[in-house]
């Protein structure tokens, strides 16, 4: 539906010549209030594409509205106000070759800042707009264990309590896993030239990587046969099931979680597998830093 209407100029004694505001479509837009919104809604739902193509519009056009749908959200308001527990990401955009810094709000699970690129410098800035007032406030940070970012914490805040994120735990234990795969599998294929044994493992990587939970009676069947063929490869897999419950149990019942985990950094110390050992070393944290 297309709308049609006068728009006649006049002095705004503020602005100057302009175009008489109209009560259903913002200034200088064109398209209605309604239009907006949707946009807007949509945008929050799916990707930006997929919202452009619904609504008969350009890329743009949804990136122009949804600035400034935020830009009202968040005028007369500071998003760095009352932090006390945030967490810390990057992530990797336009096929991995550029890189935000997004930080998060735990307790409302809203952005509250973000920035082109990655590394100390740009996580500086964030401690820097925040101000050492507000940072002396923050009482929980939770990121990956990237160096530059545990060097800024230890210099921006010092008493607050550094938590590991548990999805980048759990992916570390996930690359531990694979690696350890294909060890087996290049041991498949040097001894007595098993090629089927080694194709095998070369395809069960999904079975392996899945959720005990998630798996279909196809990839049980091959984790069974792992289960009974290569007792080192399905021990790196408990391994990692034995992990990622812990993290699952931390929502209920954390104090059982962290001596479920005090048993697996043994455990994963004595297995005997170098990517698990290297692992429990970058997991068994000192005191001084929280565990999920």
């Amino acid at each position: 539906m297309f709308l049609e209407a006068d728009a006649p100029r006049v002095s705004c004694r503020h602005h100057g010549p302009t175009v008489v505001a109209a009560p259903w479509a913002r200034h200088g837009a064109g398209h209605t209030l309604a239009f907006d919104q949707q946009t807007a809604w949509m945008a929050a739902e799916c990707s930006k594409s997929a919202t452009a193509t619904l609504m008969r519009t350009s890329w743009r056009t949804v990136g122009a509205i949804v600035a400034r749908h935020v830009a009202d959200r968040d005028k007369g308001r500071d998003r760095l106000n009352g932090l006390r527990r945030i967490g810390i990401d990057e992530i990797s955009h336009r096929k991995g070759q550029k890189y935000m810094t997004v930080v998060v709000d735990h307790e409302s699970g809203k952005v509250v800042w973000m920035a082109d690129g990655h590394g100390k410098s740009v996580l500086a800035r964030f401690f820097d707009t925040l101000g050492p007032e507000r940072a002396a406030r923050l009482t929980h940070i939770s990121a990956d264990g990237a160096r530059w970012i545990a060097e800024v914490l230890a210099a921006r805040v010092p008493d607050a309590v550094r938590v590991m994120d548990p999805f980048h735990v759990v992916a570390w234990a996930t690359d531990a896993l694979d690696e350890e795969r294909r060890a087996s599998w290049n041991r498949a294929r040097r001894e007595a030239a098993d090629h089927e044994r080694a194709r095998a493992l070369k395809n069960s990587r999904f079975a392996l990587w899945k959720n005990e939970a998630d798996l279909t009676d196809r990839q049980s069947a091959k984790l069974a046969w792992i289960a009974a063929t290569d007792s080192r490869l399905h021990r790196a897999w408990r391994l990692k099931e034995a992990l990622r419950t812990v993290f699952a149990l931390a929502r209920t019942r954390p104090t059982a979680a962290l001596r479920n985990l005090e048993k697996w950094i043994g455990w994963a110390r004595r297995c005997r597998i170098p990517a698990f050992v290297d692992l429990q070393r970058k997991v068994g944290v000192p005191p001084s830093v929280g565990r999920c």
